[in-house]
């Protein structure tokens, strides 16, 4: 049996667990709909996780996916952290603003957090996906023990046979053009900047777990050509967040409809990892600065704090507005219309 009639997923669509635009109706509409619908609870705790998993049971009876991030455990280093913050002074200053006074590790590591675990395996969702590296492999044991299907993302070969070799379901190959964070294990290391197809035929031809292709694909076409490459499904995140029922806000979604959608940028700075999103005032700023930011998740908490004082000033180009490359075709719909319209289209 293949793992999409395993889960009862009739269309091979998944749609991408974007931190921030993803919430439990949109996961459940597309889950209804015959996709897989997904959650991200990696920059939450394990009681918030825990209510985002109700309310989305609350809405469908089929599979959904529940994505956590498994990043390293950030370093404090208090003269880096400082220097940024003092990069930015001028821009809290703009907005009338002030930048915090040190800086937080805002949400923990899935590898460093005991209480999400045992939500998990008390709650057992039946699909969690990994992001930025893999748990270690009694938390992988104990998750698989419990039923679930486990997937992980993968930027390159390597990330995908350690993937493979840590017995996880299926591999996510997440190429260049996808939007928000890169799932690099080590965002230090060279990165290859491999696109979706290339990384995609590559996964399939040396690796024996199904491939999910992910990064740039926003219609039938492009997810025709993700399985004609052999994946066995095309993620798809950008595509969903004009949906009404994600979480982006209006000034996101008229930035996602504006020119910036045809020049989207590759930033470390609003986080603190590589990250795709429309170029805005955030972004312009990060590539000028030379600066640079504390280890992710730290730095995403000046971010966090510097667009939440220019959104009170009525600026909102500060904001963590991710998106692929194929941003201009985005299609406003409800999610299980546009899931209905991917599918035909594929055919």
């Amino acid at each position: 049996m293949t793992l999409l009639n395993r889960l009862n997923i009739s269309v091979p669509i998944i749609q991408a667990p974007m931190a921030g635009v993803s919430t439990p109706a949109l996961a459940a509409a597309v889950s209804n709909a015959g996709g897989l619908g997904s959650i991200g609870v990696g920059a939450t705790d394990a009681a918030g996780a825990r209510a985002m998993i109700a309310a989305t049971r609350a809405l469908t009876n089929r599979a959904f996916n529940v994505n956590l991030f498994v990043h390293a455990t950030p370093t404090a280093r208090p003269a880096r952290e400082a220097a940024w913050l003092d990069a930015m002074q001028p821009l809290f200053a703009r907005y009338n603003g002030e930048p915090p006074a040190a800086l937080r590790t805002i949400y923990q590591s899935f590898a460093d957090d005991d209480a999400m675990l045992d939500m998990l395996l008390d709650s057992a969702p039946p699909v969690v996906s990994f992001h930025f590296g893999l748990p270690d492999t009694d938390r992988i044991k104990a998750l698989k023990d419990a039923g679930i299907t486990l997937l992980a993302t993968a930027t390159n070969l390597d990330e995908a046979r350690a993937i493979e070799a840590a017995g996880i379901d299926a591999i996510v190959a997440q190429g260049f053009e996808a939007g928000g964070h890169r799932g690099m294990f080590n965002p230090d290391a060279p990165d290859d900047k491999l696109s979706t197809d290339a990384l995609t035929r590559l996964l399939v031809a040396n690796c024996h777990r199904p491939v999910i292709a992910a990064g740039g694909i926003m219609d039938g076409a492009g997810i025709r050509a993700a399985l004609d490459l052999g994946a066995i499904a095309a993620q798809l995140g950008t595509a969903f967040i004009a949906c009404p029922e994600s979480s982006a806000d209006a000034p996101y979604r008229a930035a996602l409809a504006s020119d910036a959608a045809h020049h989207t940028t590759m930033t470390a700075a609003i986080s603190g990892r590589p990250a795709r999103c429309l170029a805005n005032r955030f972004t312009a700023w990060g590539a000028g600065t030379r600066a640079n930011p504390p280890d992710y998740p730290i730095a995403y908490d000046a971010g966090k704090a510097l667009n939440a004082a220019a959104k009170a000033a009525g600026e909102h180009g500060f904001g963590a507005q991710w998106a692929g490359q194929g941003a201009p075709l985005h299609r406003p719909m409800p999610a299980a219309d546009l899931l209905t319209l991917l599918h035909r289209e594929s055919q």
